[in-house]
Parts: C-alpha cells; structure tokens; sequence
C-alpha cells in the first residue's frame, strides 16, 4: 500500500465541483485515492487496465465508473493503442450534497449510489451511450446551470439499471462523509482562509479551545493525520489549482500558498503528488472548469 498516493485535488471549499477533460495519448496518474467523489468517463481506451480497490480489470472501448472517497483507482495504458483517448474526469467534495438532504425520499437512489460508490461503481454501455453527452456538454456550463445538471446526470445514473460494484471491500473509514465535530469545521475553516498566512498549531488551538497537545491528538485521531500534514494538504490543493488555473511562476504560487520556501515546496508537492509542480502543469495541460 506505500506505492499508492494521496491526491490532493484543486477543489477549494468554494468549489461545488470542478470538471477536466483531455485528450491524450496515454495513462500516467499512479495509483491513488483522495477525500472526493470522482466520475470518470473514458472514451476510445480499449485494451486499457482498470484498477479499482481490490478489483482489476481491463476496459472496453467506453466506460463510465463513479468512485468513491477514499477508494484508491488508477487506469494504466497496458494494451491500449490508441493515439486519442478521451478523458473527462467530475470531482466534487464529499460533503457537497448533505446528509440530510441525501436522506429526502426524491434523493434515495442518489444516496444509495454514493453507498456503493464507497467500493467503485461500473455504469453499463447503454448508460453510458446515453448519459455521455451531457457530461461532456457539462464542460461548457458555468454557476447554478452547472450544478444542476451534474445533479441531474447523477440522479439518471441512480436509477439506470445493471449498475456493477467493482471492489469487494471498502477502503473508507468515514462512512458519513463529514468530520462531526464544530470544532474540526471550525479549525479546518480557518485553515482554508488563512493557508497563505503564517498559520500554527498554537493559533488553531487556541480558535477551538484547547491546548496544543490536545488538539494534536484530537485531530490525528479523527481523521488520521496530524495538524502540519491538514494545513500542507489544504495548502497543495489551492497550489495544484493555481498550476492548472493561471501562469504565475511555482515560485510565486509556493509563496502564495503560505510555503516559507520554494524547495520545502517542491519536496512536500512531490511527497504527496509523485511528481514536480513543474511536471504537474504539463500533465494537466487540458481544460478544466471550476464551478
């Protein structure tokens, strides 16, 4: 498990969802997982390797898969030739659509899904056939109209028919999607409005009321990783979306990121992404829409 990664995806707290398309002649993402819902659709990739949790498989000429958080997923080139693959990947936060909301009658099937989606879901090609051309269109919608129609599409795709789970097992440990803490919310809140700022321990601590060492703890335990570790993961998603987003310099975006320096940022940015800012740029060298 120590050769798979943890992305941490361009969305910020602002975002409802962001949608990236491309054309390419290959697969070259590692293995990996990330706190967000991902629906991935691929085009003209047969021959292709699919990995999913526990499941492989290698893929048909089209196909349509809805991951879950936290469940890792890669596709690898393996026998495709094919010189234009088509890759339209959706990612929106996991707590984006409530739990209470989801819970509504009219949301049942869309609630049902995200469940299952915890071990991969495979759409079948009919679904896909149909379902395929708003996704794509949906790159061209902008605000509400967008949001709408991504729930709309997921909606559809709850209720289309033979959907496949993929992996045997679960690889999530937060079954509710969300923290259930005010003071976690409080403390990741401040975090995502002051990452360019000198942000620390102490000032964290003392926002939600406890003593250093306590929130240490508090927040390891909860969701499993340390304080520094939150704040530099927060502070590499607004980084990955400014390398996608504009042309400022990686020095400029290392300092507008709240990094002290620009070789402490090339080795965290690699740590966590397996690979240089530099290089991310140019792997992302396609659209993608914020929304």
């Amino acid at each position: 498990m120590s050769n798979i990664i943890k992305e941490i995806t361009p969305l910020t707290q602002n975002d409802c969802f962001t949608i990236f398309s491309r054309v390419k002649k290959e697969f070259n993402f590692p293995l990996h997982y990330h706190e967000e819902f991902e629906l991935n659709l691929i085009l003209n990739a047969k021959g292709a390797k699919r990995i999913v949790g526990d499941h492989i498989d290698v893929i048909d000429d089209m196909e349509l898969v809805l991951v879950g958080p936290n469940l890792h997923h890669a596709w690898f080139t393996h026998q495709c030739q094919s010189e234009e693959i088509t890759e339209v990947t959706i990612q929106w936060h996991k707590d984006l659509f409530d739990d209470k909301f989801l819970r509504r009658n009219q949301l049942s099937f869309i609630r049902k899904m995200f469940e299952r989606s915890l071990k991969g879901i495979l759409f079948t090609r009919e679904t896909i056939q149909v379902v395929s051309p708003r996704i794509l269109a949906l790159n061209q919608m902008q605000g509400f109209d967008g949001v709408m129609e991504l729930l709309s599409i997921l909606h559809d795709l709850s209720t289309s028919r033979n959907i496949r789970t993929l992996s045997d097992i679960s690889f999530n440990n937060d079954q509710n999607f969300n923290y259930s803490s005010r003071r976690l919310e409080k403390a990741f809140e401040y975090m995502n409005n002051n990452y360019s700022k000198d942000v620390s321990l102490r000032d964290i601590a003392k926002l939600v009321n406890m003593s250093e060492v306590s929130f240490s703890r508090f927040i390891k335990k909860r969701i499993g990783t340390t304080f520094i570790d939150s704040l530099n993961e927060i502070r590499l998603g607004h980084a990955s979306r400014m390398l996608i987003d504009t042309t400022h310099s990686i020095a400029e975006i290392s300092y507008n990121c709240g990094f002290n320096n620009i070789s402490n940022f090339n080795r965290i940015f690699k740590k966590k992404k397996n690979c240089t800012p530099r290089e991310f740029r140019e792997n992302f060298a396609g659209t993608r829409v914020f929304v």
